[in-house]
């Protein structure tokens, strides 16, 4: 089971711009935005783990142990044609919202608010470098990646999410579940990636391509690209 902790040496400040529901307003301090993610920087904590199943695509069967079925007609939907799946779990700890929450309690809200923002921003990025890993390694074997998608994601309800934790190794970098069936640390990424077997000559998969967005039914969150 890889484990990942490589560090994060820049926050990317636009979708720290993004996730703090700040996309367009206008005459907003940018130094705010740029401590944030210096701040972030400091508190980070990054880690990461995945595993790679079969994938049985005729009765969504990812063949764990124990085998984890697949339900919700839009990622039984995306990871059609799949023979395996990458599941990973990513967070950057607890410090960087322990912070958050100091920051909040003392009345440092716009403080607060751009630092979770960056914390958000970050996990983002480290799944995403997790994810070009991943990529690397199964290219050997000539699959292609799907983008990750994640429980609560679509029609994928979050009550997947207490057996599909189990099966992405979390628990091996500390992560847990609350009752709810919320991620801790906080700010923490489990996700499920395709992996479709490419014959030499057909190219690349379309479906790498499509925005995870497009495939969500919440069209006024805020941090949608």
């Amino acid at each position: 089971m890889p484990i990942y902790n490589a560090p994060i040496l820049k926050i990317d400040a636009a979708e720290t711009r993004r996730y703090a529901g700040l996309k367009n307003a206008q005459n907003f301090d940018e130094q705010n935005i740029a401590d944030a993610c210096e701040d972030a920087l400091l508190l980070l904590d990054v880690r990461g783990v995945w595993k790679i199943y079969d994938y049985d695509c005729a009765s969504h069967i990812v063949n764990s142990e124990p085998p984890f079925e697949i339900i919700g007609a839009s990622i039984v939907k995306h990871l059609a044609g799949c023979e395996k799946v990458a599941c990973i779990a990513v967070t950057v700890g607890e410090n960087i919202e322990n912070e958050v929450s100091r920051r909040f309690t003392v009345g440092n809200y716009v403080s607060s608010v751009l630092l979770d923002a960056a914390a958000t921003a970050a996990v983002e990025q480290a799944a995403d470098s997790l994810e070009k890993i991943i990529a690397r390694e199964t290219a050997k074997d000539s699959y292609k990646m799907r983008w990750r998608f994640s429980p609560g994601y679509g029609d994928w309800q979050l009550d997947n999410q207490e057996n599909f934790f189990e099966i992405t190794g979390a628990c091996e970098i500390g992560m847990s579940l609350s009752a709810a069936m919320m991620l801790i640390p906080r700010k923490s990424v489990t996700a499920i990636i395709g992996l479709e077997q490419v014959v030499s000559g057909q190219g690349s998969v379309v479906r790498n391509k499509i925005k995870s967005c497009a495939n969500c039914s919440k069209t006024n969150c805020p941090s949608r690209a």
